[in-house]
């Protein structure tokens, strides 16, 4: 591969990207900027990429139409000699030959192969999950489909009180519609916040007019004539609902990985520069297991934003003759209502919590053996931009310090 120049050579493979969505974009964008000159190929399933956290936030809301989602115009794959191949999935993954086969019957050669192949919604298990009104969202067609549901809705049913269900409820409370969470766990966002934080929301829900139900397994999804009716939890008892919102977490797509005989395992494994098993794959995004320095140099999956964009311009530094390994400061966001949930590091349940709150916000600070791990805050944006950077330089924030309102933490963060 040429990684410079100004022409490019129709003749080479080049880079094959799997997967449209914010990680193979940044790929195709981060390697141009880089001055990379061979072909690239992007390979996408639906139509232009586009961002999808807005999905369950403005797009549902109607802040935004479906050309703000858009992450370019379709001029920019022809501006940027970026072959958009819309519309088609990879089927195989032809190692020694370096071809992977599509849906459409095509073969494409490589002279590297990049997976962002994203992960998918977890399905319900249970009878009556396929019932008319019974809705994911993951994709553009999904939200549609959603927004077209609750506009007729009467009474709404969430399964899962993680990011997507309460941004999701937030809506619908914010409608006057009748919505209830159900969540096997003892409070939401359970496996993501502390208990801190999750007492925050769960309270400003309420004031909203979402009800919960926690501690609560479903046994079915109820429905008459094919069309949902209610949820059945484990007690007996019933949450009735014509509309039912499933949010219970995400699967790796590692399948593609796997039967081309590549490590995989809860996503595609990668090292910290992005490269599989196989030294001419690369995998990055919700799809990929890499190592991390937040926690503690163990393998994770992260689905973010920040973790795809991060990750494709780490690679694209690779790819150009530039390899760094990945060490990028994860961080999260979830608008609920109205309050913006923002999240830096990684953290555990068992890391120990220090709260700074105020009359516009509450932060909390998760400590691992003393050492700071992670920084939840909500309506707190100041506290979040100098967590990233305390975290980012390992700068010792003592539990003591964290407490203390009287302690300037944009100071800090910027005394290194």
């Amino acid at each position: 591969m040429s990684p410079r120049g100004d022409a490019q050579d129709a003749s080479a493979p080049g880079v094959v990207i799997l997967g449209a969505g914010q990680a193979g974009f940044q790929v195709a964008a981060s390697l141009r900027e880089a001055g990379f000159a061979d072909p690239i190929t992007l390979v996408g399933d639906e139509g232009l990429p586009y961002q999808r956290p807005p999905l369950s936030k403005a797009y549902l809301a109607g802040k935004t139409d479906a050309t703000g989602l858009c992450l370019r115009p379709a001029s920019f794959f022809a501006e940027h000699r970026i072959l958009h191949r819309a519309g088609v999935t990879a089927t195989a993954i032809a190692r020694a030959a370096r071809l992977v086969e599509l849906s459409d019957g095509s073969a494409l050669a490589y002279d590297h192969l990049v997976l962002a192949t994203g992960s998918r919604n977890r399905a319900l298990p249970v009878p009556g999950a396929d019932l008319a009104g019974v809705h994911q969202l993951r994709s553009l067609a999904d939200a549609d489909a959603l927004k077209s549901a609750l506009s007729a809705a009467r009474a709404i049913a969430i399964v899962g009180a993680g990011f997507i269900g309460l941004e999701f409820a937030g809506i619908c409370a914010g409608r006057g519609l009748p919505v209830t969470v159900i969540e096997a766990a003892d409070r939401p966002m359970a496996r993501a916040v502390s208990a801190e934080m999750a007492a925050f929301f769960t309270r400003a829900h309420r004031e909203a007019g979402v009800a919960f139900a926690f501690g609560a397994a479903v046994r079915a999804v109820e429905g008459e004539a094919g069309v949902a009716t209610g949820v059945r939890l484990g007690d007996g008892s019933v949450v009735a609902a014509d509309l039912v919102l499933v949010g219970i977490g995400v699967v790796a797509n590692q399948e593609l990985a796997e039967a081309a005989g590549l490590v995989v395992g809860d996503g595609i494994h990668a090292d910290a520069f992005l490269a599989t098993s196989d030294p001419a794959i690369s995998a990055l995004g919700d799809c990929a297991r890499v190592p991390s320095r937040f926690a503690e140099g163990a393998p994770v999956r992260i689905e973010s934003v920040q973790n795809a964009v991060d990750q494709a311009r780490c690679l694209a530094a690779r790819l150009t003759g530039r390899p760094a390994a990945y060490a990028a400061v994860p961080w999260f966001w979830s608008d609920q209502g109205p309050h913006k949930l923002q999240i830096a590091g990684l953290t555990r349940p068992s890391d120990t919590s220090v709260a700074r709150a105020s009359e516009t916000g509450l932060s909390v600070f998760r400590y691992r053996d003393g050492v700071l791990s992670g920084v939840e805050s909500v309506d707190r944006p100041a506290d979040h931009m100098a967590a990233r950077r305390i975290l980012s330089l390992g700068l010792p924030l003592t539990p003591e310090a964290a407490a203390d309102p009287r302690h300037d933490l944009k100071a800090f963060a910027k005394s290194a």
